[in-house]
């Protein structure tokens, strides 16, 4: 941590910095006269301070912590509801209030909160104290026993390590990882230090240190079922299937009939193409799922979100339909259930949906995820009822929420491109002709999301040399190696050392391409579809390791793929499309990227219009076979017979013929897109 010294004068002279400082020392100071059981002196200082601070987090804990203490019970219960208005999922806000149920022997009151407080964070070695005991008075020896061996288990670890946990359960993710790299310093290995920094590292994503500390955790203790699921996770996470699959066999052998295991098993099938198999699996686990309490509830809905997702890309989507509805019915603010219904693109909400979602956006006890994914539902449903101004109010909601939290840094990927400008270019290729692997396999559809890259990826998987795969990470992963964990943003190692790589590393590259996406290839055929949109950015790696992969630029009107990026919540990554001028600027610059592969490797990239697909499907189609050196086939024109799985927001749309409904879609939010017309500029609109 910087001292004040440290830093520079103008964080010196901030005055946010300055009254900041301050807040952390009188918090510091109510800390200290609790110690010293001066409660009263500390709730006085804490209700001075919360006049200024009505949110901050430590003044409303020492607020109720004291008046507890002071055995002020109703008074504590009061100022925890006030605590979380500001904090609902603080999981020391409920251990507060279970403690405080325990001193008016509410039993039952007591054991939900704690319980909530733990599910929260697993951490709290007194949550789980407290558990053991009430459990034991209310005759659930079951659930004691359990409670107990968590209890049991936390105090045996050195009381860093607990800390540790209990500020990475809380979401202070700095602090943890700095308290437990501290000890790893000054204790040595202990291996779970190592998996708490495994799994903040899992949280950063940055997954690559995640894959070595588990590792190195079950080296040291091989049965360490907890950690060894977690290393699945981060596999799965790699998108390395195959190695998932084998760490998880232990813990299949040891416990088949275990839900979290079958439920990875699905995964890394799912991961592997293989979305049929896993349908009746989902469905048994169902079946297995007794009861209607909190926890059931919960777990259905999440196996009815994935056995959705499942039947989505194997196109039985009535069934998709009744299974995230079933996820909604479990959980009513279950957001990803709501999105994956408005993400079908083809469903039509009912009115009692709307309203359920309207209710459930603005509740307190909505997680904040669950409300950026219920925000998109709605501005969809809305804008399927014609409501456009509501439509609207309501994407703008969820964008500006996603915005907010996802640290999108648009100057990286400018200066990404400034560097792709220097370091490739016509004579950078010239000098480097013949090198890399000459395997004509790949195919390349890239350009940005929403272009209409699912359309032309349709019409190829139709034909009968070509196989349709899924967004491959595979480029992305050799850029990571090629820029090393070190990223400077001013100034990336990659791609600045592409020039120096000799011809044996580049055709390493080329292999190793082609060897990691061999899992995905299942129908042997001479051709493969690598679908990842974000590969245009990486065009001089593509041509430089695979000189005969073929690279297609989906492309699409910039109005109509600007609003489409904006009303679209993704999975993971396309950070760029949470924001009007975020998204004019990030395709403004992906044209200019474009612009100079077309420059530096004349002829190398295909662009389809989308627009040129619609109005004229036969001669595009001939054009994209030309490009592709294969040989006409009726079957591309009549792509959306064609039985596949497909993972994409446009799944359902590819399985019609082909419709100009979406081509002008955007013009119905006219009033609301001049900042977007003005941020893409008159030579682009």
């Amino acid at each position: 941590m910087a001292t004040q010294i440290d830093l520079p004068t103008s964080d010196q002279n901030d005055p946010a910095l300055r009254v900041a400082e301050a807040l952390a020392l009188e918090i510091s100071a109510l800390h200290a006269l609790q110690a010293d059981g001066d409660y009263s002196a500390a709730v006085l200082g804490a209700t001075r301070l919360l006049s200024d601070h009505p949110s901050n987090r430590d003044l409303l804990l020492i607020e109720a912590h004291s008046l507890r203490m002071m055995k002020q019970t109703d008074a504590a219960l009061a100022a925890l509801e006030r605590f979380e208005a500001h904090h609902p999922h603080f999981s020391q806000m409920y251990l507060e209030r279970g403690l405080c149920h325990v001193a008016k022997r509410d039993a039952a009151a007591a054991i939900h909160c704690l319980r909530t407080a733990v599910s929260i964070n697993p951490a709290l070695v007194m949550a789980w104290h407290m558990l053991d005991g009430l459990y034991r008075m209310t005759g659930d020896s079951g659930s004691a026993e359990l409670a107990a061996r968590h209890s049991a288990s936390l105090s045996s670890l050195p009381q860093p390590i607990v800390h540790a946990k209990v500020l990475h359960g809380d979401g202070e993710i700095d602090a943890a990882e700095a308290l437990i790299r501290r000890f790893l310093i000054e204790a040595g290995d202990h291996p779970e230090a190592m998996r708490l920094l495994a799994q903040i590292g899992h949280a950063r994503n940055v997954l690559d240190d995640a894959e070595t500390l588990y590792a190195g955790v079950l080296a040291m203790v091989p049965d360490h079922d907890e950690a060894r699921h977690e290393y699945v996770q981060v596999l799965i996470a790699r998108h390395k299937f195959p190695q998932a699959r084998e760490a998880l066999e232990p813990l299949l052998l040891r416990d088949p009939r275990n839900h979290a295991h079958r439920t990875q098993a699905a995964t890394i099938s799912v991961g592997l193409g293989s979305f049929s198999t896993v349908i009746p699996e989902y469905r048994e686990m169902l079946s297995e799922i007794p009861g209607d309490t909190i926890d059931a509830r919960a777990r259905r809905a999440d196996l009815n979100l994935w056995l959705g997702h499942a039947l989505k890309t194997e196109g039985l989507t009535g069934e998709a339909i009744e299974a995230y509805l079933a996820a909604t019915v479990d959980r009513p603010d279950f957001g990803d259930a709501w999105w994956s219904l408005a993400n079908l693109k083809t469903y039509r909400f009912t009115n009692e949906s709307i309203s359920v979602m309207q209710e459930r956006l603005d509740a307190p006890h909505t997680a904040e995820n669950d409300r950026v994914h219920i925000a998109f539902a709605l501005g969809k449903a809305l804008e399927d009822q014609g409501d456009y101004a509501a439509s609207w109010a309501a994407y703008e909601r969820g964008n500006r929420m996603h915005r907010e939290s996802n640290g999108y840094i648009p100057d990286v990927f400018e200066t990404n491109t400034r560097e792709q400008k220097r370091v490739c270019t016509a004579s950078f290729f010239a000098e480097r002709s013949g090198w890399g692997l000459n395997d004509p396999a790949p195919i390349f559809v890239l350009g940005l999301p929403r272009s209409g890259s699912t359309l032309i990826e349709q019409i190829l998987a139709s034909h009968s040399m070509v196989e349709g795969t899924q967004e491959l990470p595979d480029i992305q992963r050799i850029v990571q190696e090629l820029q090393g964990r070190e990223l400077n943003f001013d100034n990336p190692r990659y791609p600045g050392v592409l020039p120096d790589l000799d011809e044996a590393a580049v055709r390493r590259f080329g292999e190793q391409y082609i060897s990691d996406t061999m899992p995905n290839r299942v129908m042997n055929l001479p051709y493969f579809i690598d679908k990842m949109p974000n590969n245009f950015r990486h065009v001089g790696l593509i041509h430089l390791i695979l000189p005969n992969a073929k690279i297609i630029d989906a492309r699409r009107n910039p109005m109509a793929c600007c609003f489409s990026n904006f009303k679209q919540l993704f999975a993971q990554g396309q950070e760029f499309t949470y924001g009007i001028e975020d998204i004019a600027r990030y395709y403004r610059t992906y044209v200019e990227l474009m612009d100079h592969w077309d420059t530096v490797l004349p002829g190398r990239v295909l662009r389809v219009r989308n627009e040129d697909l619609i109005d004229d499907l036969e001669g595009s189609v001939r054009t994209i076979l030309d490009y592709c050196g294969l040989p006409f086939e009726a079957g591309c024109i009549e792509f959306h017979k064609t039985k596949r799985s497909v993972r994409t927001p446009s799944s359902e749309q590819v399985r019609q013929p082909i419709f100009r409904d979406g081509v002008d879609q955007w013009k119905k939010f006219e009033p609301w897109l001049e900042g977007l017309r003005d941020a893409l500029g008159a030579d682009l609109v």
